[in-house]
């Protein structure tokens, strides 16, 4: 016998296709629907109200199913309150544990529906006191209190505009073929209201920066106060101090454009010079490294986390080498973010995706449309994608929001 509960969903179901990815999802998940009601707009901009029985063959089945509607905005109709367990092993989380998205969510506990802090996907619900919060696997502990089913929690989807649904050239997400100026203008106002609004401006970069010679053009961006945190790995500090100490990037030549003898070794020996310093900061502090990206962060008293990987040479002192270590300082950069630029990097890009609230705006800049396409596909839908050369964009940014760069161009 099927155990059933009435969900309802809200917005512009149809020209966006939304009911319908709703029904695939239930009949993915083996459950079946009835509908109760269908409420359709009756102007385009109108929305429309749907309510339905969705049923499965046991009630784990129909809690799971829940879960997985609910992140379109199908919701239920009497919530009730959330079934909490507390956790018995350290780092696992009870069974049938609610899995977050990104979105905003609430909780209702005690007839009143609290917001719950920091929206992460793939995380468990940690119920402390009054308060909710999301948690990483890694960091749930015995004794926690893990909500366990999709009974008393509500997510909020993103509005999602009806669209006019005509024929229209480069009108894909991902293209190469846009304005570029638009674009870059477009990042700028992003910025430019996040810092009005008090809020910080967090870069996920990689080495591509260093290498296609826009590192000047990023600092000053620093300088003018449009990076506030840089989350990177051990490349891009790496090969913008060799750029500072020897005037390469990998062993090339960035005003020439070519190798030069024994450039190869610049990268690591610019390594052993910082660990000798004891950190980027205490390098700075020294004399020893006097321009370039890292030297901009430090000297503005702006925050960095670099995370590192098993490729990685040295690495640097500041590098984190153990991951879990890395993405709780990451996490901790978090508040007060109100605009994420990614720029050529896939790997810290998706990482930084999968720790972001769906509400603070991000766009990914990168010369591969895979890159774009890749972090979307990974959960961070909201992204927004530019495929151009990540160095002219740059440029074309600290033109745009630094006016002693512009002076120099």
């Amino acid at each position: 016998m099927q155990v059933t509960e009435t969900v309802e969903i809200t917005g512009h179901l149809m020209d966006t296709g939304l009911l319908s990815r709703v029904l695939d999802d239930i009949r993915g998940y083996g459950g079946e629907y009835t509908l109760d009601k269908f409420d359709l707009g009756y102007d385009k901009d109108d929305p429309s109200t749907v309510r339905m029985t969705v049923g499965a063959e046991d009630e784990e089945a129909l809690q799971r199913l829940l879960m997985r509607i609910q992140t379109k905005g199908a919701n239920l109709v009497n919530p009730g309150e959330p079934e909490i367990t507390e956790v018995t092993q350290d780092g696992v989380f009870p069974d049938g544990f609610y899995s977050t998205t990104n979105l905003p969510t609430n909780v209702r506990l005690g007839g009143h529906w609290v917001e719950v802090d920091n929206p992460e996907m793939d995380c468990g619900l940690l119920v402390e006191g009054g308060a909710v919060r999301t948690i990483p696997m890694s960091d749930v502990r015995a004794g926690m209190r893990i909500i366990t089913s999709a009974q008393g929690v509500r997510v909020i989807p993103p509005i999602t505009e009806s669209t006019e649904g005509g024929f229209g050239f480069m009108e894909s997400e991902v293209s190469s073929e846009k304005p570029q100026r638009v674009l870059v203008r477009q990042v700028a106002e992003g910025m430019r209201e996040a810092k009005a609004n008090g809020q910080k401006v967090l870069w996920v970069g990689g080495p591509g920066i260093v290498h296609t010679g826009a590192a000047p053009a990023m600092v000053a961006l620093v300088d003018a106060g449009f990076v506030d945190v840089l989350f990177a790995g051990n490349a891009l500090a790496t090969h913008d101090i060799e750029s500072s100490l020897y005037g390469t990037s990998l062993g090339v030549d960035l005003d020439r454009g070519r190798g030069v003898e024994h450039g190869h070794e610049h990268h690591i020996r610019a390594i052993n010079t910082i660990r000798k310093a004891g950190s980027i900061a205490a390098a700075v502090e020294q004399g020893v490294l006097t321009s370039g990206v890292m030297h901009a962060l430090v000297k503005n008293g702006k925050r960095f986390v670099l995370v590192g990987s098993v490729r990685d040479d040295g690495p640097l002192p500041d590098v984190y080498t153990d991951v879990l270590d890395g993405q709780r300082a990451m996490r901790a950069e978090l508040p007060g973010v109100g605009y994420c630029l990614m720029a050529a990097t896939m790997l810290h890009s998706v990482a930084t995706g999968n720790i972001l609230p769906a509400s603070i705006p991000l766009t990914c800049v990168d010369i591969n449309p895979a890159t774009v396409t890749k972090l979307a596909d990974r959960g961070s839908s909201h992204a927004r994608g530019i495929v151009t050369d990540v160095g002219l964009f740059v440029e074309h940014l600290a033109r745009e929001l630094s006016p002693t760069y512009a002076d120099t161009k």
